[in-house]
């Protein structure tokens, strides 16, 4: 059993968003995995899936980011997924755009809805997949950029990175995270 989150917040205005990236990803994988996202409950929308013999859920949290948390851990609870079985999905500052960087633990790194999720699991120590969105380099204040739209030169990027996710998670249903790990953090 697998739980996949991506990260995002709710809302036409937030669509499309460096922030939203996460949601971007869960969509692509719903089409690709034929798992639609038609339940709603737990703060969030989801889909249950089987693919290859694997119960796979893709959520995306509806709190809002900064409270992604208070979505992720009772569907967790309630379907007893364990910790081992979560893979979160979200936006980072510190990749290049087009980068992915898959982990398997660590601290927030001053996201907020990781923060969040941290919390309300009680632990660090769980997977996660981190999208490269670039530092703002002209002087933006973080929020705005994070809430802002990738260019034009940057979205060819963001298709392939979102595909590229979307390949990575596809081959965690097949086999140990390390080694996912270790072929797409190269």
């Amino acid at each position: 059993m697998k739980l996949i989150v991506g990260l995002g917040n709710p809302g036409k205005q937030y669509e499309k968003t460096r922030h939203n990236i996460g949601f971007e990803v869960i969509d692509y994988l719903s089409e690709q995995l034929q798992i639609p996202l038609d339940q709603a409950k737990h703060k969030g929308v989801y889909g249950v899936g089987n693919v290859r013999g694997e119960k796979v859920f893709l959520l995306k949290p509806l709190t809002y980011m900064n409270l992604s948390g208070e979505s992720v851990r009772p569907l967790m609870d309630y379907y007893q997924i364990d910790l081992e079985d979560l893979i979160v999905i979200y936006d980072d500052l510190d990749l290049p755009v087009g980068r992915i960087r898959l982990r398997q633990k660590g601290s927030a790194g001053g996201h907020n809805g990781m923060k969040s999720i941290i919390a309300h699991v009680g632990s660090q120590e769980f997977n996660r997949i981190r999208v490269g969105i670039n530092r703002p380099s002209n002087g933006q204040p973080i929020v705005d950029y994070v809430l802002g739209r990738f260019s034009k030169e940057e979205q060819s990027l963001i298709e392939e990175v979102v595909k590229k996710c979307s390949e990575a998670c596809d081959a965690i249903l097949e086999k140990p995270f390390l080694q996912v790990m270790n072929e797409y953090n190269q």
